[in-house]
């Protein structure tokens, strides 16, 4: 995927809709009738979804079948609390079921030892499927999560196809390497498939980081195990109905729904399982992390939260800042691991920037995500909904200023009003705190070292947005930030080729382009000696 994909696709569908939403005059009436007109739909009767829920069994071996103790839990719609459907809730023993597929498929399957190109068509042919039922898994992802239609199916769904092309395209490029030695010794190293992944996905981006998650893994010739989110299993499961279509065999890919203490600790304790990936909370990668080394020290890639900086320099274009810092917090609900979250703009420029900042959010369209032009839905739940109340009550009883929002949308599902703190301290919790939701926080700074130094004194390290025109200031602030991607003059700028993790208490080891294939991989030294050699 081309760097631009994302910035492209997203930037351009979304941001150019946010300047848009933008236009008009910023008086105090004008922002109160945007702001009654932007959240009406969120009191409006429900869309009805136009797709029916088919697959709500595990997926193991191949087939669609029950939990082992025949459990159910109940997924709902975020926009309504109501359940959408019953889905099999998986345990111990599916977890013992599954990795025992996933083990066969490996050590006597075909997906191993097929020719790596052989394995590139399986996964063209799985992204091939998945664009063709765009719009399907686009709808029951939205009702799944509550994230708007038009985000989904123009942005994200494209966004796996792409990944998943991208991976289908080293299937055939990893390899070893022939290595001097010192001595008449011929010395190779072997690129090996690390054998059954286990995988644990989040529910904010749950088909993307199913995309993220199996890419790599099976492009590598491994085979899977995979637990959904228990708030978003719908969509992993209509793509492993597509499986067998694509021609993948059985028992490479089993798909778990299931809550983490009865399903995903088990998968992370399993003997059987040879590497572990989890994106999700800081305190959950603490667990697996834990569990992981208590069984079989099995390696383990950790993607976390994050607080991450957008630091607006003196000398940033005001206007667009605003756009890209709004954008940077608000999209997806706030509900992003890298959301700029801490909003750090000089001085000098600090008044204007939050007058646009808060013009812009009490512009920003909340409501129903299936209806066109929506930019917010709800949050995921009650629990991720009373946590976010929880740090908006904090912000203004430790002292921030609520320039707009903090309150509930509406009598019915999860929606929360965008809000907008300024005055706020590095104290704070709304400044320490991975909130994920639509709570902006607008901190003020003198100069580069004061800023720099507020910046790095976070125990994460995911991301940072920087907005200069100055170049020597980029390149200061880009090496000097302790994180994973610093975006400069743009954020959340995603891509199948660029890598993304953490630094400190974000994660260890990074998802997405050549860097991911190393996560799935064993590295074998082979050394044979050489009788008379003509060179060597």
């Amino acid at each position: 995927m081309a760097a631009r994909v994302f910035t492209s696709r997203l930037s351009r569908s979304f941001t150019s809709s946010f300047h848009l939403l933008s236009k008009g005059k910023n008086s105090h009436l004008d922002r109160v009738a945007a702001y009654k007109y932007s959240t009406a739909a969120a009191v409006e009767e429900p869309i009805k979804p136009t797709v029916n829920v088919e697959h709500t069994k595990l997926f193991i071996n191949g087939q669609f079948v029950d939990a082992a103790s025949g459990k159910t839990f109940s997924t709902l719609d975020p926009r309504t609390g109501e359940v959408i459907a019953h889905v099999a809730e998986g345990d111990a023993e599916d977890i013992n079921r599954a990795v025992a597929a996933a083990r066969k498929a490996f050590d006597e399957g075909p997906w191993p030892r097929m020719t790596a190109y052989e394995r590139s068509k399986v996964l063209l042919r799985l992204a091939d499927l998945i664009e063709k039922h765009n719009d399907q898994i686009a709808t029951l992802e939205t009702w799944d999560t509550g994230k708007p239609y038009e985000q989904v199916a123009k942005i994200e769904v494209p966004m796996v196809v792409r990944l998943l092309r991208y991976y289908a395209g080293w299937a055939d490029k990893i390899h070893g390497m022939t290595i001097p030695a010192d001595g008449p010794y011929h010395v190779q190293t072997l690129h090996e498939p690390i054998g059954v992944a286990g995988q644990i996905i989040p529910w904010n981006f749950p088909l993307l980081m199913f995309s993220w998650k199996i890419g790599p893994a099976l492009a590598c010739g491994n085979t899977i195990v995979l637990k959904t989110a228990e708030q978003t299993p719908l969509s992993a499961f209509y793509v492993a109905n597509l499986l067998q279509e694509a021609g993948l065999p059985e028992g490479v890919l089993n798909i778990i729904s299931g809550f983490g203490p009865i399903a995903g600790a088990p998968l992370c304790s399993h003997m059987d399982v040879d590497k572990l990936a989890f994106t999700g909370s800081t305190d959950t990668g603490k667990t697996i992390l834990s569990l992981a080394a208590k069984s079989n020290l099995k390696p383990v890639t950790l993607e976390l939260g994050g607080k991450s900086p957008f630091i607006v320099c003196e000398d940033a274009d005001i206007d667009t800042a605003v756009e890209q810092a709004h954008f940077a917090l608000f999209f997806n609900q706030g509900q992003c691991c890298c959301a700029g979250s801490r909003t750090y703009v000089h001085e000098k420029v600090y008044d204007e920037f939050l007058e646009k900042a808060k013009a812009r959010a009490l512009k920003r369209t909340v409501g129903d995500p299936f209806k066109s032009g929506t930019e917010q839905g709800p949050q995921i739940d009650s629990k991720q909904f009373d946590k976010i109340m929880k740090y908006i009550r904090s912000g203004v009883e430790s002292g921030a200023t609520l320039e707009t929002g903090g309150e509930r949308l509406g009598e019915k599902g999860y929606y929360i009003k965008p809000t907008v703190f300024s005055n706020v301290k590095d104290d704070m919790l709304i400044a320490q705190d991975e909130i994920f939701g639509p709570v902006q926080s607008i901190l003020k700074f003198k100069d580069l070292d004061e800023v720099v130094r507020r910046a790095n004194n976070s125990r994460y390290g995911l991301a940072a947005g920087v907005f200069t025109q100055n170049m020597d200031t980029a390149n200061t602030l880009a090496r000097a930030l302790k994180v994973g991607t610093v975006w400069i003059n743009c954020f959340d700028t995603f891509d199948a080729t660029i890598p993304f993790g953490g630094y400190k208490m974000s994660g260890q080891g990074r998802e997405k382009g050549e860097y991911s294939l190393k996560n799935y991989l064993q590295v074998k030294a082979v050394v044979t000696p050489l009788k008379n050699p003509a060179w060597l």
